[in-house]
């Protein structure tokens, strides 16, 4: 008897293959970010831009726990480098970057961390029957001196009926929300928070 795999299936392997092989590839971790590793922790993913635009580089950096990274949250760090040239930790938040078994059967839901100046992107998928996406924008204000959210877009279906039950969602501020600081975001609770 021969095994046919429908095409959602083999999407579906073809993603898991695919996250195990980038969990097998070490971050390479430059020697000045070393200290900013929390103990007990790995690093997960890095990236560099000038993220508060003032011509220098900084970094984000999203660590996961050592061992069973099944377990346990993945803080997002913002590094930047100072005038004198060094590095400081200014922001982080454990909730933003979600934990490897947040996906369900989907797996590991981190999708791409994607930085400009100024700015980054945070994209994850996920789930079983019901398939859901999001996607969250920060942006550097200059006069909050800060990273707030600017933009979040999620998206849901059912794999039984994705054509009837496919919806798109887009949230920006003021109307959906208020200034809300990278430091004090949590994903599914931001609607309607932070003042306008």
């Amino acid at each position: 008897m021969k095994l046919r795999l429908t095409t959602s299936l083999a999407i579906a392997l073809t993603a898991l293959l695919v996250q195990q092989a980038c969990a097998q590839e070490q971050v390479k971790l430059p020697a000045e970010l070393k200290p900013f590793v929390l103990a007990g922790y790995e690093p997960f993913d890095l990236s560099s831009a000038d993220l508060d635009r003032d011509g220098t580089v900084d970094y984000l950096l999203v660590l996961q726990k050592k061992g069973d990274q099944e377990e346990g949250s993945r803080p997002l760090l913002i590094i930047t480098r100072g005038k004198d040239g060094a590095l400081k930790q200014v922001k982080r938040n454990d909730q933003i970057v979600l934990c490897a078994q947040c996906g369900g059967v989907m797996g590991d839901p981190f999708q791409s961390l994607e930085v400009a100046p100024g700015q980054f992107t945070l994209s994850h998928s996920g789930g079983s029957a019901w398939r859901w996406a999001s996607v969250v924008k920060f942006a550097y204000s200059r006069r909050d001196a800060t990273w707030q959210l600017v933009r979040v877009e999620e998206d849901s279906f059912h794999t039984g009926d994705p054509e009837k039950t496919a919806k798109h969602e887009v949230f920006t501020p003021p109307k959906s929300f208020g200034k809300i600081d990278i430091a004090d975001f949590e994903p599914g609770n931001f609607k309607g928070v932070g003042p306008k």
